[in-house]
């Protein structure tokens, strides 16, 4: 068995990088059981035994430089997500634990996390229950919601209210809360 030349095991590099992204978005996706490690244990000791050798060839030199910054672009992005898994933060697993318990029926359908912001409108519980799903999606967008208050909130929208009413000429205005652009607003729609 010959040795494989530089460029083969750039290649070789390469797509086992590539396989090891896969490997980790089917991980995190659900659909592969186990983390990808000895995978990217093999891929970490390519990149180590590079690393500490030279490379006389620009290209491969220039070809190494960029699979590892990728292979490190990554790690940090894996990194991040597996923190997140483990402190029960990970967006996707939230989600789909907030699926599994509505199917279950232990979360009525308009519940108040981040994906339901905008379930809840002022027919169904008046200015206290839009106040409580303004006040979840603040937070849970990483706004401050330190300086809401139940009257403030009420003020703007009886002000929104009398303003909609006037300009459209309708009888009732009905509001909620909806996450546009990382950011929480009221929706107005005439009743």
């Amino acid at each position: 068995m010959e040795a494989a030349t530089p460029e083969e095991e750039m290649k070789i590099l390469e797509i086992k990088l590539n396989q090891l992204k896969l490997d980790y978005e089917k991980y995190f996706l659900g659909t592969r059981p186990t983390e990808p490690a000895m995978a990217r244990a093999e891929v970490q000791k390519m990149i180590i035994r590079y690393s500490n050798t030279r490379i006389p060839n620009t290209a491969l030199r220039f070809k190494f430089n960029s699979l590892n910054g990728r292979f490190q672009a990554f790690k940090r992005q894996w990194d991040n997500v597996l923190r997140q898994i483990e402190a029960g933060t990970y967006k996707r697993h939230l989600f789909k634990a907030d699926l599994r318990d509505r199917e279950r029926g232990l979360v009525p359908e308009s519940g108040t996390g981040p994906g339901a912001a905008g379930a809840r409108s002022r027919d169904q519980g008046k200015e206290g229950d839009i106040f409580e799903t303004y006040r979840d999606a603040m937070l849970a967008t990483g706004q401050d919601a330190s300086g809401l208050t139940r009257a403030k909130l009420q003020k703007a929208i009886a002000k929104q209210e009398a303003a909609l009413k006037k300009k459209f000429g309708c009888e009732k205005v009905d509001f909620k809360v909806v996450v546009q652009g990382g950011k929480v607003r009221l929706k107005a729609a005439a009743g």
